[in-house]
């Protein structure tokens, strides 16, 4: 069931830093129609399809309505994904203000293996402190980290925020 989700995320490049729109993303009537289908076959709660619906619909650029899904759920996973609306719209402030109520999040340690890995890999030894000091995600730097973006440091900053997207979605759906 996990894989028909997945699924919903093989696009030809990650979504952007910002809002878009890209190539290669799907109209969000298509969107609805296949995510109607993967969900039905779920025993989830109608929050976390919500959310599962929100970041699919803000991985193909569809912000407005993953906007109004997130903002109905008062949840620190709902929190979590409206954090990373307000941060791909950029309104980096208001990004911020979310991330603290998401509070320590049970998808952060995956997040930061992801993110080591990826930082690891292209021997970004100081973003890596700064995103994962500590051995923990700081979702402030990474919005920081977005707002600076530049020049190299994109791609490898979209590679983290889909590795989050993908964290996400496994927390919500296990």
């Amino acid at each position: 069931m996990k894989a028909s989700i997945r699924e919903l995320l093989n696009t030809p490049e990650p979504p952007e830093l910002g809002p878009g729109p890209r190539e290669g993303v799907a109209a969000e009537q298509t969107l609805e129609k296949r995510l109607e289908e993967a969900l039905g076959r779920m025993e989830l709660g109608s929050e976390e399809q919500k959310l599962i619906r929100a970041l699919v619909l803000l991985w193909h650029d569809h912000l407005e309505s993953a906007h109004i899904l997130a903002q109905a759920v008062e949840t620190a996973d709902g929190a979590f994904v409206h954090g990373i609306i307000h941060r791909r719209e950029p309104d980096f402030g208001n990004a911020k203000y979310w991330f603290r109520r998401v509070g320590n999040h049970a998808a952060f340690g995956q997040i930061a293996a992801r993110a080591k890995s990826v930082l690891q890999a292209a021997g970004e030894r100081q973003l890596e402190q700064g995103l994962i000091g500590r051995g923990e995600w700081d979702p402030f730097a990474f919005v920081d980290a977005c707002e600076r973006a530049a020049g190299a440091h994109v791609r490898m900053l979209r590679e983290i925020q889909s590795a989050e997207f993908e964290a996400l979605l496994d927390h919500l759906i296990d």
